[in-house]
């Protein structure tokens, strides 16, 4: 390997790393990024993309608390944050207003229902205050028919770790992987009665890939090209716990739609809760075989 391809190599390398430190046009740093909106996941567009329903429906949600009890994942020191978000009721709440661009539920607000009551009482004292005995009466609250109960249940880290080297000539590169799961429990309780009209659980893949490449490699009689490169993506696990939600919903109004507890308001609902059932059936295993198999064991 030349000098002049070595020089150019360093010279790069300088140069990347000057760049991240100049300001940009408009006083914004390269490495700040402006908010966006959160990707749609395919699931969350097909829960946005649901028929319409014959009527809609009024549910509430208190709590989606995590259940795991898991800390965050970490093979060198002791974290003490979560494995996963503790909001997933907001998310839960999300999920059930974009079912159906919203028309397919109603969620009436739960989660700070004691400030909800705190703020009428303020409104009723100061229109007693100020109105008397003819103060307007707020309107009732609204009351929902369904509950949605349920968690974040479990969260399993390096459920599989592997990877892949190589190297020639002192010039090598080797890629790491990890997967962890994360899994949400859904269901929907009947106000009236207390029955569990339906339960759901869904899970979903997070995977963490490291990519590095390095060089050692001696250029002249006294000289050493000593050169490392890497990067690690690892997929958000806020984003993981959002999609098993949106497909927790999805698979509640299917599971509801199939159940006849509430229907679409066109054919084209049948469809897409034929597709739903093919996709979820599960094949029984017959019964000589489980005969076969307990002989064996």
């Amino acid at each position: 390997m030349s000098s002049s391809i070595v020089r150019l190599l360093l010279l790069s390398s300088v140069a990347a790393m000057l760049a991240g430190c100049i300001p940009q046009p408009g006083g914004r740093d390269i490495l700040e990024q402006p908010p966006t909106l959160t990707p749609a996941s395919p699931i969350a567009l097909d829960l946005e993309n649901l028929p319409r329903p014959k009527r809609k429906l009024d549910i509430a949600v208190y709590q989606f608390p995590d259940l795991t009890g898991k800390n965050e994942p970490n093979d060198n020191v002791a974290v003490f944050s979560r494995a996963v978000t503790q909001g997933g009721a907001h998310f839960v709440v999300d999920a059930l207003q974009r079912a159906g661009q919203g028309r397919w539920f109603t969620v009436d607000e739960r989660g700070s229902l004691n400030d909800l009551l705190q703020e009428r009482q303020l409104v009723k004292a100061t229109r007693s205050d100020f109105e008397g005995e003819n103060a307007r009466p707020l309107p009732p609250i609204r009351f929902a028919g369904l509950l949605v109960e349920g968690g974040i249940i479990a969260f399993d880290g390096n459920v599989m770790t592997g990877g892949i080297g190589a190297n020639y000539l002192n010039i090598g590169g080797n890629v790491n992987y990890r997967r962890d799961t994360v899994t949400v429990a859904m269901r929907v309780v009947s106000v009236q009665t207390g029955e569990i009209l339906t339960s759901v659980t869904t899970t979903k893949t997070v995977y963490s890939v490291g990519v590095q490449a390095n060089v050692y490699q001696f250029v002249s009689v006294n000289k050493l090209l000593q050169a490392e490169a890497g990067i690690t993506k690892t997929e958000p696990t806020q984003l993981a716990v959002r999609q098993a939600i949106d497909l927790a919903v999805y698979a509640t109004v299917m599971q509801g739609a199939q159940k006849r507890l509430w229907s679409f308001a066109g054919p084209e609902g049948r469809s897409l809760l034929d597709d739903y059932l093919a996709h979820d059936a599960v094949t029984p295993i017959p019964l000589d075989a489980l005969s076969r198999k307990k002989a064996e064991s």
